[in-house]
């Protein structure tokens, strides 16, 4: 077989200024020159091979209810940037990025913006503005930057206090926050967007799988806090027998759990929140098997939702574990092109929620469908909830609702 192709260079460079060039995208042309006919079991062999051009050539010619191959055809044609979409303008958007303060997200929410541009198959550009930090002067003259780059359209991964710092600032931008809940600050305007996870809405659905007593783990981390809070304010609200509430302050530093839980008949029957990250999490329930502490239930929001769970823990430590959470919805093609790159939009909220953003985003610009249909309302996503339990070897849905 003959194919030819050809690549156009010259390839995107990164330039010091962290800004992707604005360099076409190269375009790869496929002619299929084979005077055979490929069938599906054809083209699945050329696949197993390897032979991913030869697919190309073929999948492009011919129509197959095949959902692997189509899936496949459109998963390298984006990684390849084959075709053209309806869009005739260039898609620009801009990562304002405190990389002081979000550490690994600078790097993975502009992965997970790129990627979700690479299934479009459109001209854009995207380019990452570095701060040192989230003071008012980085802020400002980040923006001022961004506005004199023909921007309109900012992905904000950004604490609470840096976000806030940023509205006030008003600038005439739309800016979308994926790290920040609308309820969690101060905003009226209609250009910012927030797709922070709603916690209390997460902590909500998971107390009426409660029983008492409420027994709360937590540290002094500014998450941790949060979900205490939400803890303790639902809990006030819950009807159940012989109520009470038991709350442990786990250290930094504390690795047995002895003084809490040995021979503790208070926590008998009751229901364990879990509001300390993976290895914390996986420690406390390790020792709750360990001292036979005879709890119902275990309960965590969406900061457990990983899959080092299964290798972290045994099944006997996490059968009774509950688990938050609002990551639905992703497509195959996104998935797959995420993980091309190394990037995590699965389990990794925060990547998941920038790819909500640079979706909604995409459909305002272009007015083409979004890919996620996760509703926005007020200018924040409506994340669904989902009860999942880690079981010997995935996690398993337990029970789904959508948002009010």
């Amino acid at each position: 077989m003959k194919l030819l192709f050809i690549l156009l260079v010259p390839l995107w460079l990164f330039a010091q200024s962290s800004k992707i060039s604005n360099i076409p995208l190269p375009r790869v042309y496929i002619q299929n020159l084979d005077i055979y006919p490929c069938d599906d079991a054809c083209m699945e062999e050329m696949l197993e091979h390897g032979q991913i051009f030869s697919f190309l050539a073929h999948a492009d010619y011919r129509e197959t209810d095949n959902e692997a191959l189509a899936q496949n055809r459109l998963i390298y044609a984006s990684l390849l940037h084959l075709g053209t979409s309806g869009f005739g303008g260039e898609f620009k958007i801009a990562m304002l990025l405190p990389y002081k303060k979000i550490g690994k997200y600078a790097a993975s929410t502009t992965n997970s913006a790129f990627a979700y541009m690479l299934t479009k198959n459109s001209d854009f550009q995207i380019s990452s503005f570095k701060i040192e930090d989230e003071t008012p002067e980085d802020i400002y003259s980040a923006l001022e930057n961004i506005a004199k780059e023909g921007f309109s359209f900012v992905i904000a991964p950004m604490t609470l206090t840096g976000a806030q710092t940023l509205i006030d600032i008003n600038p005439n931008l739309h800016v979308y926050f994926p790290t920040v809940n609308r309820q969690d600050i101060n905003a009226t305007a209609n250009n910012f967007y927030f797709g922070g996870i709603d916690y209390r809405a997460q902590t909500e659905a998971l107390l009426e799988h409660a029983s008492s007593p409420i027994i709360i783990f937590y540290n002094q981390s500014r998450v941790s806090q949060k979900l205490r809070q939400y803890d303790i304010e639902l809990y006030a609200q819950l009807e159940l027998p012989n109520k009470r509430l038991i709350e442990y302050e786990i250290k930094k530093h504390t690795s047995n759990l002895a003084h809490i839980l040995k021979n503790n008949r208070r926590l008998n029957g009751g229901s364990v929140i879990l509001n300390t990250p993976l290895i914390k999490s996986s420690m406390i329930m390790s020792q709750l098997t360990l001292h036979d502490s005879n709890v119902s239930t275990i309960l965590s929001t969406q900061i457990n939702y990983d899959p080092l769970i299964f290798s972290t823990t045994q099944y006997r430590d996490r059968k009774e574990l509950y688990i938050a959470n609002s990551i639905a919805h992703n497509s195959a093609i996104l998935d797959e092109t995420n993980r091309l790159l190394g990037n995590d939009i699965s389990y990794d909220w925060i990547n998941y929620s920038t790819s909500i953003g640079v979706d909604f985003f995409y459909n305002l610009m272009t007015g083409e469908p979004r890919d996620y249909p996760v509703a926005i309302q007020n200018n924040q996503v409506q994340y669904p909830i989902e009860i999942v339990n880690p079981g010997p070897s995935k996690f398993t849905s337990i029970l789904s609702q959508e948002p009010f």
